[in-house]
């Protein structure tokens, strides 16, 4: 025997062996899971996700609110009642006979108002109507905006976990072929074409390739506990991108048009838009603590009196009294002095009128920027995809050039080798470019404002049925 024959590594092989059993087990039981789609995670997301139900229950909330402010232009009736028992007690005397007597007196009274106010003029109340209702605009855009970022952050999710399992695929395809090329070299060594070195070098890949699979096959669990949080699911099984899917190439190539779009439909821009028209509301509202207010009042009384007694207690023989009343005015209410606090509100909503104007511009600016970001990006991205389709393609017939350089003697080991490296780390490559540019284009949208379930529909067409 040979002494310079390879020895088996036993670390090695107990480690390849564990791999590939839990592998399996995890293949087999993605294959017996049901697999969901991105739409169905998402809408699995939007149920669980606590950042967009807190966002939808603040929505729900501000439709009240803005109910609640329409009460001060609307009628206020009320009613009040009142049941009074009284005693008196002192006494009488008569300069005529010279005779005195004491007296008790009951006094009993039930009194019933009803009383109405309508708010004729009143400049604050209905300011403050106004913006409610702006608020409520303010709180539907902020909803807009946790749906794209929850959106954006399940097909990030999705597609991470998707890349993430691609990669193990490819390393585990790439073991197997170093596998294939460990076993031709020890056969080479053993009939003498080929030295210990070929061997020697193939063991190191196939080592470090079973350490890249561990990690490989960890990154996949930690991807998928990152899906099934976010989606409050267990097990989830993302369906991959049908074989032949092309990615979908830009709607608008001038990225001027994206960035004039995001002015009227982005939700940052829309909020910082409605809170400058409520901080102008806020202005009208400290002006009006010069103007005056009028309402109409209508009051209706109904008076028993028990007992034969009126209210102020004088006798009108034995029998009940009852009257009733009714007023109406017409009330005029116009602040004089208030200390300087008029003055100084109206000073301080101007001032937070000038921030919320500036609010708004450096929300224009940040929306601009992060949409030409993103555009950037997916024009690089789908370039990127392009060039790595060709590098694909150049690798593999470099590796079958190596292979057969190989076998005929031209080419060494290392060669075949180092082919194989370059062309599975292209296809992985490729893999997670062609994922990034998918998310890419959602994200593009999203930094544009226009991001909806529509887009992810489209994306969701993609995948495999």
């Amino acid at each position: 025997m040979n002494p310079f024959r390879l020895l088996p590594i036993k670390e090695s092989i107990r480690a390849a062996i564990a791999i590939a059993v839990s592998c399996a087990l995890f293949v087999g039981f993605q294959k017996n899971a049901q697999a969901q789609s991105l739409i169905e995670l998402y809408e699995s997301a939007k149920a669980y996700d606590a950042n967009y139900q807190g966002a939808k229950a603040l929505f729900q909330s501000s439709k009240y609110k803005a109910d609640e402010s329409l009460a001060g232009l609307l009628p206020n009736i009320s009613l009040s009642t009142t049941d009074q028992h009284q005693t008196v007690n002192g006494y009488t005397s008569s300069s005529a006979s010279g005779q005195s007597s004491n007296y008790q007196q009951l006094i009993s009274a039930h009194v019933a108002t009803l009383t109405a106010v309508q708010p004729l003029y009143n400049p604050t109340s209905y300011a403050t109507y106004k913006q409610s209702r702006k608020q409520l605009s303010q709180n539907a855009a902020q909803l807009v905006a946790a749906e794209q970022d929850l959106l954006i952050k399940v097909s990030q999710a999705y597609f991470d976990l998707l890349a993430s399992q691609d990669s193990l695929e490819v390393v585990r395809a790439q073991r197997t072929a170093i596998g294939e090329q460990l076993a031709s070299a020890k056969r080479n060594f053993e009939v003498g074409t080929a030295t210990i070195t070929d061997s020697r070098e193939a063991q190191a890949r196939y080592d470090l390739n079973t350490s890249q699979e561990i990690g490989a096959a960890n990154d996949v669990r930690v991807k998928k506990l990152i899906l099934d949080q976010l989606v409050g699911m267990t097990n989830t099984r993302p369906k991959p991108l049908a074989k032949g899917a092309k990615l979908p190439p830009l709607q608008k190539e001038d990225p001027e048009i994206w960035v004039k779009e995001a002015e009227d439909t982005h939700p940052s821009i829309l909020n910082a838009r409605l809170a400058l028209e409520v901080a102008q509301l806020e202005v009208e509202k400290s002006y009006s603590g010069h103007k005056p207010t009028v309402n109409f009042q209508t009051q209706f009384s109904d008076q028993i009196n028990l007992g034969g007694t009126n209210s102020s207690g004088i006798s009108i023989g034995n029998s009940d009294a009852k009257s009733t009343s009714t007023t109406f005015a017409i009330v005029m209410n116009l602040p004089l002095f208030a200390g300087m606090y008029t003055h100084n509100r109206i000073q301080e909503t101007i001032s937070l009128e000038e921030k919320a104007r500036d609010d708004l511009d450096a929300a224009r600016r940040s929306v601009s920027l992060a949409t030409r970001t993103a555009y950037l990006g997916v024009v690089s991205g789908l370039s990127q995809v392009q060039a790595l389709e060709a590098a694909q393609n150049s690798s593999q017939v470099a590796l079958d050039a190596n292979k057969l350089g190989y076998s005929v003697g031209i080419r060494i080991n290392i060669d075949v080798l180092n082919a194989q490296s370059q062309l599975y780390q292209t296809k992985g490559e490729l893999a997670k470019a062609r994922y990034s540019v998918l998310v890419g284009e959602l994200k593009l949208k999203q930094a544009n404002g226009t991001l909806s379930t529509e887009d992810l529909a489209a994306v969701n067409d993609l995948l495999e049925k």
